[in-house]
């Protein structure tokens, strides 16, 4: 029989790819509360960059941005109402859309002169409000002039059609001639596409269609053309001679001083032919140029726009919507996705140990052999159920609860809302299932984490992530904290690990310090799970627990199983009394439990009770030995399976790294937490 080959994906390449040297400027540009900052956001990496125009006016935000297999620089401006008169802030703004930080003669005696690199941007990107398309439009007929690609984001669009507007977005497209793509910004919907049209403009260079005025205006701007045809104006001035014609026709305060300035005999005639058209026209030129253009942006806004009713059919996707991704709504959607996975690893899954992994073990525990030889087959049989411990209650039902979540595409939506969060601590929202994922088990956390990032997001995303309370250290801080330190103890060990990763985040952001791009983050439709997708994305991210950690877990097992049988137990207390009784002030004898949590953590509890010779620990333990053993449970040195997929993920570098770091951290951290309590303990 034939094998079949294995498939592999292909993406087509549309020319060069924009990386590097050749990767575009894109300047988000539009008028206040368009959304543009919105989208800025949406796309923006952890690392943006904030510098001031030329020393006045509002500051600009850049940042790199990944666009599939291609890059961009994006840039958010300071929004602008239009390109004519405008205020010196504002004209700060038109001088770096034209012509960047390499100012031309005219603009050379300017007080406020470039302060930083800043190129001019490659492409346009004009953020438009849907509900008040017929403004925005005017800018978009005076932006047409700058003689650059432009793309427009059509925002806003579910809020026009709510009230009952209805935009042609492809004959809005043809009429300009450019890209229009729809937008929901501030829920992330059509960011994608907003991209990928940018960046399929910047590779073409195609512009705007030419909006020329109406007939009537015609023949006073050929006069005016004619006065400034001359080649050392054009290098005067280095603006596209549309732009220059159309300034100097509606009197722009800033351009006609500037050719006053330096080519003063140009002025009468310029002058002459205003006085002209004064003549003949109804009124001003200045002003009858400025009507036209309001005119052709209603005449435009009138051709693509059709009055409706609002939709009064199902509306379920719109309420969806409205809970997963809402500005303010949507963080309790993601709060819901998180009760729903805390329920599968403290409710699901403690059912699903009780039939699997408890049964194993008091099944193995009627084995209690002497012999060596017995000894590791008994260690065998400890590390597959440990095995089973892992896979059957708490990583399986958690993997294919979040594939589901994901094939469905709310947790696209969560990783959309979480993402300015992430943002604080260098990562993306992406990250955020593999973040819920470790809340069952680390190791197909981090293998979530390999595959859903890369560079030095997937080195800090991986380190973090052995910083998650994993079903196996909840389990020990609900058994000892709910027991001897009550509701407000158990809230302080959770909120611990939550505020490391918090700190800790910002302090890697800075040692791993290449710059980490923007992602654009698709919103995908809802649709019902499938369910030969779901079991293949089961399986990839849960593949490395049998090929890596099974023989990891059955050869630690037989090691820490034989140096019990050896009778090393009082060696290794011993060899730990600096890390227990010193340091920790804590019995000598439970330096094996702690060794033994790198198998597994609930070891370690069971190992406690062993050692102590009873399950009632309070006469043996006070409650402040108690709180700094859970704090040092809690953070050190994460469990072999766990290492085994760093090791893998990372390299042996940066895995045995995050071990130094969460040792450390635990030591610390438990060391100031041994000293708090016991401040504590001479108060009361």
């Amino acid at each position: 029989m034939k094998k079949s080959s294995p498939t592999v994906s292909r993406i087509p390449l549309r020319g060069p790819l924009l990386r590097g040297e050749r990767r575009p400027r894109v300047a988000l540009v539009g008028r206040p509360f368009t959304g543009k900052s919105t989208i800025f956001a949406a796309a923006a990496s952890p690392a943006v960059q904030h510098e001031r125009l030329a020393g006045v006016g509002g500051a600009y935000q850049e940042c790199v941005v990944e666009v599939g297999l291609d890059q961009i620089s994006l840039v958010d401006l300071p929004p602008i109402q239009s390109l004519l008169d405008l205020p010196e802030n504002d004209r700060i703004v038109l001088k770096y859309l034209l012509w960047g930080d390499q100012w031309p003669l005219i603009a050379g005696h300017d007080r406020d002169q470039p302060a930083v690199a800043f190129p001019a941007p490659d492409v346009l990107l004009q953020v438009v409000d849907a509900t008040r398309l017929e403004q925005d439009l005017t800018l978009s007929l005076e932006l047409s002039l700058l003689g650059k690609p432009l793309v427009i984001a059509l925002n806003r669009l579910d809020e026009a059609r709510d009230k009952g507007l209805y935009i042609n977005v492809k004959s809005l497209s043809e009429r300009l001639g450019v890209p229009v793509v729809p937008t929901i910004a501030h829920m992330g919907k059509g960011i994608s596409a907003l991209f990928a049209a940018v960046v399929e403009a910047a590779r073409s260079g195609l512009c705007p269609l030419p909006q020329p005025p109406s007939k009537h205006l015609r023949p006073s701007l050929r006069e005016i053309n004619q006065a400034i045809a001359r080649p050392e104006i054009d290098a005067a001035f280095r603006v596209p001679r549309a732009m220059l014609l159309a300034q100097l026709a509606c009197a722009d305060a800033y351009f006609g001083s500037e050719l006053g300035m330096h080519f003063p005999e140009v002025v009468p005639q310029i002058e002459a032919t205003r006085a002209a058209a004064a003549r003949e026209l109804p009124r001003p030129l200045a002003e009858e140029l400025l009507a036209d253009r309001h005119h052709r942006s209603a005449q435009l806004f009138a051709a693509v726009t059709t009055p409706r009713s609002p939709e009064t059919g199902a509306r379920w996707r719109y309420w969806l919507d409205e809970l997963f991704l809402h500005p303010r709504w949507g963080l309790f959607g993601s709060l819901a996705v998180f009760a729903l996975v805390l329920f599968f690893v403290f409710e699901v899954s403690a059912v699903l140990d009780s039939l699997s992994s408890a049964r194993l073990n008091e099944w193995a525990g009627e084995w209690q052999p002497d012999s060596t030889l017995g000894v590791v087959g008994r260690a065998v049989v400890d590390g597959l159920i440990g095995l089973v411990g892992i896979v059957v209650p708490y990583m399986l039902p958690l993997v294919v609860l979040l594939v589901a979540l994901e094939e469905t595409g709310i947790m696209y939506r969560v990783a959309f809302v979480l993402d300015r969060g992430f943002h604080r601590i260098g990562l993306h929202g992406g990250v955020a299932v593999p973040f819920l994922m470790g809340l069952g088990c680390n190791v197909p956390a981090i293998s979530a984490a390999a595959t859903s990032s890369s560079g030095r997001e997937r080195v800090v995303a991986a380190i973090l992530i052995t910083f998650v309370p994993c079903s196996a250290r909840s389990a020990i801080i609900l058994a000892l904290g709910a027991k001897y330190l009550g509701m407000l103890g158990v809230v302080v060990m959770f909120l611990l690990p939550l505020l490391t990763i918090a700190l800790l985040g910002r302090v890697l952001a800075h040692r791993f310090s290449d710059d980490t791009p923007g992602l654009i983050q698709e919103i995908p439709p809802y649709r019902l799970p499938d369910w030969r997708s779901l079991a293949q994305k089961t399986w990839e991210r849960t593949s490395d627990i049998v090929t890596i950690v099974t023989p990891l877990l059955v050869v630690g097992s037989v090691v820490l199983a034989l140096l019990t049988h050896f009778g090393a137990d009082a060696a290794i207390n011993s060899a730990l009394t600096p890390v227990t009784a010193w340091w920790l002030g804590l019995p000598v004898v439970l330096g094996v439990p702690i060794l033994f949590g790198i198998l597994r953590k609930e070891l370690s509890l069971l190992m406690i009770y062993q050692a102590l010779g009873t399950q009632e620990i309070v006469p043996l333990l006070d409650w402040a030995q108690i709180f700094t053993f859970l704090v040092f449970i809690t953070f050190y040195i994460p469990c072999l399976s766990t290492f085994a997929v760093m090791l893998k993920t990372l390299g042996r570098r940066d895995a045995w790294f995050s071990v130094l770091l969460s040792v450390g951290g635990a030591l610390l951290l438990a060391g100031l937490a041994r000293v708090g309590a016991e401040a504590v303990k001479l108060l009361l």
